[in-house]
């Protein structure tokens, strides 16, 4: 599938990026934050962005998210339901 929408040619040059480069970099952006929110996995996000898995983990690092999707509270429960 593929979208088309208007963007102003100054946040090209803005970002000194490329259409090409931006839509890729779009494609990351909105993956890591769906993934981030919990919406898809790593698998499908990195899909999505057009990276292997590996890669996917590497764009969250750069983006400061964790690949790990639990809560403190998770967690905490986790440990509770080992004992």
């Amino acid at each position: 599938m593929q979208l088309t929408f208007d963007m102003p040619e100054s946040a090209f040059a803005t970002l000194h990026q490329a259409p090409r480069e931006f839509a890729q970099e779009m494609r990351i952006a909105a993956a890591v934050k769906w993934y981030e929110l919990g919406r898809f996995s790593q698998g499908r996000a990195a899909e999505i962005a057009g990276l292997t898995r590996a890669g996917f983990i590497d764009a969250l690092s750069r983006y400061q998210v964790s690949p790990f999707q639990y809560t403190a509270d998770d967690v905490a429960e986790e440990l509770r339901d080992a004992d």
